[in-house]
């Protein structure tokens, strides 16, 4: 199953939820971000 979350803060990547397993990142102050932006968020 396929469900639309959300888009990326950074890019605007659509994010999905892929059969229970959210594709990016929920941050600590609740930003989605897909998984290429978060690994940059925590290299800054």
């Amino acid at each position: 199953m396929k469900e639309h979350v959300g888009q990326c803060s950074l890019c605007k990547k659509e994010i999905y939820c892929l059969d229970g397993f959210l594709d990016g990142v929920v941050s600590e102050d609740k930003t989605l971000y897909c998984f290429k932006c978060a690994a940059k968020q925590e290299e800054s």
